[in-house]
């Protein structure tokens, strides 16, 4: 339950809500939302309901003139279409006809609809429009939104998300998360709203919505702010029809005991393993044993005795002793009653090779195989997936090819193209792993379960992700949160373009079918969110490389004007900040460059300078504490070819790192071919270096920062 330090009357609430669910509404009318809004300290006019024109009249002198008129039907939710509303009435004559106006075009709208009556409100004016919002997402559940509001809210889309509950500071964050924020602030003169009473109104519907789970959708549009205060003109509340299932989780604990068993097994089951070249259960026999496990392997197939080597067993029951994972590579029709034995061995986890699941509508077998894993406690990898390696464990419980350059990068992908693209990725780049692992249909074991594991695990430093979607956002949320306060994560959230519209009947639910929302919360757990495979790939391989900054102030040094000035757009878009040099330390930069080279930044050492003058600035770059990173643009010459700048340039950051000196160092190389020898040689010495390009070095550099920033480490 939400409190956020305040008293709530949530008795007020839960009356109202009753009532409207005992009645088969959906809905809440304008005074029942008004009564709600009070009793959670949510400020609005001040208003009456209105039975008879004679009744409006007399709320109208006693709200003092002008006011706004609108109908209160539980049939008639948008208002402004049924032409119930009239705003800015001032007048008896005019309120009765306005009365009498709206009456009329609601039985036009809606003959049958019931009418309480007509609200006769204070009318608000003055200040800027804003909306403020709730909505129940189908995969994070309870999402907050703020935004620019009024009519042209859906037109604008200038909004931004959050899960529900929030509390003051992240309010405020969402303040400064659209991109007309400086209206808010006050431009050309204007008084800055008030940017307290916003993120109080911010706070107390977050606390609202995550205390009553019922109400699927809430508006506030338009809010007024004002540099005084602000209140909420227009209240719009949707209710759940139906009971909600609570998603099944595991606590960390629970997780940590399965998946330690599952990356770190010292017994495996393959289950349909075949002595038969080109059989599914054949190549998972070989990678694990050419793999080099350690372990034991144990081949399930009743029709043999023996394969590779390995005593064969007709069920796992068989099996003497304990087995931590059993790895199934039989035909979908055959897993039901495969994984009842498994779970009669007591195994902690079934990685589900074979497709014909969900994935082929067959979504009756997937059920069957989740509901037999929950009663016998076996925890599900896939279907649908091609297995996968854990380094550390010289583990490759796959079909695929094998890998075993062991490093610090975890990588997880739903789809078995995209995990094979990983593997070629990462053996072309020499990127070592400590997992790739294909999720799949992702029945039961997903992201979260993921993460909890990588982020004890000492052998990763690194994790990224692709996903389609995502089963259970807040659990991914929590568990991204934890991990990333120390260790990186990249996210590659394919679907973007198309998030699959819905129907909707509020602002807040139409503004949530759009891809904004995955993008706000990502950025709110933690996570570093990639456009692209090859940028998921490129942070992933890159981000463990580069230390993290201690500071913001970046400074571009350069070979060539062209490259500074394409370097310092791609920082402009990846969020770096270039440093504005102080008077000392550009005179220091000037006495190591010609006369018609540039200080200031980027620094221009011009293209024909030797060795020396590179080795001189990217020394004074790295020794100078009020420079925490350094982009290089690197253009080929005789005077100093491409591996003579690569040697240099290692050995200046090797002789600075022995000196306690850690900053982030990207380059980029301009040049003929001999330029891509020597982005490997930078790589390999701990700088991320790339040819023919200026944007992928500068975006891995901007990775490194997000992450660092949200870590709280800069």
């Amino acid at each position: 339950m939400a409190n956020n330090g305040v008293d709530y009357d949530r008795d007020a609430v839960r009356e109202v809500l009753d009532k409207a669910r005992a009645e088969g509404r959906d809905s809440l009318t304008a005074p029942e939302g008004r009564r709600v809004c009070e009793a959670y300290g949510i400020p609005t006019p001040w208003e009456g309901l209105a039975g008879t024109a004679d009744e409006a009249v007399r709320l109208a002198g006693e709200l003092g003139a002008p006011v706004a008129m609108k109908i209160v039907s539980p049939d008639i939710l948008h208002k402004t279409e049924a032409g119930g509303v009239k705003i800015g009435v001032s007048g008896d004559d005019a309120v009765r006809s306005a009365y009498d106006e709206i009456l009329s075009n609601a039985k036009a709208y809606n003959a049958d609809a019931t009418v309480d009556g007509i609200q006769v409100q204070q009318m608000l004016s003055g200040g800027q429009e804003v909306i403020v919002g709730a909505t129940t997402d189908p995969t994070f559940g309870k999402v907050i939104v703020f935004g620019l509001g009024g009519v042209l809210v859906e037109v604008l889309k200038d909004v931004t998300f959050r899960l529900a509950p929030v509390d003051t500071e992240t309010a405020i964050s969402m303040l400064d998360g659209i991109e007309a924020a400086e209206i808010l602030r006050g431009v050309r003169g204007a008084e800055p709203v008030d940017a307290g009473a916003l993120a109080d109104i911010i706070v107390r519907l977050s606390d609202l919505v995550a205390d009553f789970a019922e109400i699927r959708e809430f508006d506030l549009n338009p809010v007024f702010a004002r540099p005084d205060g602000a209140s909420a003109a227009d209240v719009r509340i949707l209710l759940e029809t139906e009971e909600v299932a609570a998603p099944v989780r595991y606590t960390q604990e629970e997780i940590l005991a399965t998946m330690n068993r599952m990356m770190r097994p010292g017994a495996i089951a393959v289950i349909g393993a075949s002595a038969e070249n080109g059989k599914i259960g054949n190549s998972v026999m070989k990678n694990l044993i050419n793999g080099g496990y350690a372990g034991e392997i144990y081949p399930i197939n009743p029709k043999a005795d023996e394969i590779l080597g390995r005593k064969a067993y007709k069920s796992i029951t068989d099996v003497p002793g304990e087995i931590d994972v059993a790895v199934f590579a039989v035909p979908a029709k055959f897993v039901p009653q495969a994984l009842r034995e498994v779970g009669e061995k007591n195994v902690p986890a079934a990685v589900l090779i074979p497709s014909g699941f969900a994935e082929t509508g067959n979504v009756e077998l997937q059920d069957e195989i989740v509901a037999i894993g929950r009663k016998h406690g076996v925890r599900l990898l896939g279907p649908n997936i091609y297995g996968y390696y854990y380094t550390p464990q010289n583990l490759c419980a796959t079909f695929c090819t094998p890998y075993d350059v062991k490093g610090g990068v975890a990588l997880t992908s739903q789809s078995g193209g995209i995990g094979m693209a990983i593997l070629g990725f990462s053996r072309t780049t020499k990127m070592g792993v400590s997992a790739i692992v294909g999720l799949g249909n992702k029945s039961d074991l997903d992201e979260d379960d993921l993460l909890t594991y990588f982020e004890q695990d000492d052998d990763t430093k690194v994790v990224a992700m692709h996903l389609e979607d995502l089963k259970d956002g807040r659990a991914f949320v929590t568990a991204a949160q934890q991990i990333t306060k120390k260790k990186p994560v990249v996210v590659l959230k394919a679907g973007r373009t198309a998030m699959g519209a819905r129907a909707a009947s509020s602002h807040t639910g139409a503004l949530a079918g759009d891809d904004k929302v995955y993008d706000d919360i990502l950025r709110q757990s933690g996570v570093v969110r990639a456009y692209s495979l090859n940028d998921m790939l490129e942070f992933a391989r890159g981000m463990p490389v580069l230390p993290t900054p201690k500071g913001e102030n970046v400074v571009i040094i350069t070979g060539a004007g062209g490259s500074g000035v394409l370097l310092s757009d791609a920082c402009v878009e990846n969020g770096l900040s270039l440093m504005d040099i102080p008077t000392d330390l550009d005179e220091s930069f000037r006495a190591f460059i010609p006369p018609f080279g540039a200080a200031g930044n980027p620094i221009d050492i011009t293209g024909g300078e030797p060795p020396s003058t590179y080795e001189a600035t990217i020394r004074l770059g790295l020794e100078d504490d009020r420079i925490h990173a350094l982009i290089l643009g690197y253009w080929h010459t005789i005077v100093t070819p491409p591996m003579v700048f690569a040697e240099l340039t290692a050995r200046v950051a090797a002789e600075a790192r022995e000196k306690g000196i850690e900053k982030p160092i990207v380059a980029s190389l301009a040049g003929d071919t001999e330029v891509e020898e020597a982005s490997d040689y930078l790589y390999q010495h701990g700088i991320v270096a790339y040819p023919y390009t200026t944007e992928k070095p500068v975006a891995v550099l901007g990775a490194k920062y997000r992450w660092a920033r949200s870590a709280g480490l800069i």
